[in-house]
């Protein structure tokens, strides 16, 4: 009869124990002092690429418009309120698939998208005659960001006239130094260039940068402005 009660209370104080050593487990941890927390790691994010690090950059190569797309992207997404990133209609539809008449009613302070080169440059001239009579602080860096077709002359006096005001990301026969990118970002650069740049730009497709690119445009909710009132009047 013993033999048959010592299995039962066996059982019975099996889970007893379990219970009676939960409960001393959890006030020991009541008594203990809290675990001190890790410190929180602030997060901060830079541009992948700044188009602003040098005045001057010509790409050449497979890679040359697509690294040229994140360029003009991280301008208008990274320097929003402080850049204005001009790039002729021709160059807007070769880079992000624009057609003749995209963004013609959509108005953003950090986009320009005149006709062809001669008025970008016509544009940029003035504006920056202008700003430097006026000496007008706090204006916007302007970004070109377009083949140099044949206006290597004109656009090299820009940039002599107007340092830090102006920089320019190119395409095409430029005669001066170019940086040569693969069709994996990776970059063949003259020796005044290495370390300005990492040794892998990167690369976005048309399609991507020209989703990219509507999303700038809807979410900068700056003044409405009529069509045309980019172009600074003349004295």
């Amino acid at each position: 009869m013993i033999g048959l009660l010592l299995p039962t209370v066996a059982a019975i104080g099996y889970p007893l124990r379990h219970r009676i050593l939960a409960a001393a487990a959890s006030a020991l941890l009541a008594g203990s002092p809290p675990a001190e927390e890790e410190p929180a790691v602030p997060f901060t994010y830079r541009p992948a690429l700044d188009p602003f690090t040098l005045p001057l950059l010509c790409l050449t190569g497979e890679g040359a418009a697509a690294s040229a797309r994140v360029m003009a992207l991280a301008a208008l997404e990274e320097y929003r309120d402080s850049a204005l990133v001009v790039i002729p209609r021709p160059d807007a539809t070769m880079l992000f698939g624009l057609a003749e008449d995209d963004l013609l009613d959509d108005s953003t302070d950090g986009l320009f998208i005149p006709g062809n080169l001669d008025a970008a440059l016509a544009y940029m001239e003035t504006e920056l005659a202008m700003r430097r009579e006026a000496t007008a602080p706090h204006a916007r860096r302007l970004l070109l960001v377009a083949d140099c077709e044949k206006e290597a002359d004109r656009i090299s006096q820009l940039l002599a006239r107007h340092p830090g005001d102006v920089s320019a990301v190119l395409l095409g026969d430029w005669p001066g130094e170019r940086v040569t990118v693969d069709d994996d970002g990776r970059i063949d650069a003259p020796s005044s260039v290495v370390g300005a740049l990492p040794e892998r730009l990167p690369a976005m497709s048309r399609t991507e940068a020209r989703d990219r690119l509507y999303a700038v445009v809807r979410n900068d909710t700056p003044k409405k402005r009529r069509r045309g009132s980019r172009t600074p009047k003349r004295a």
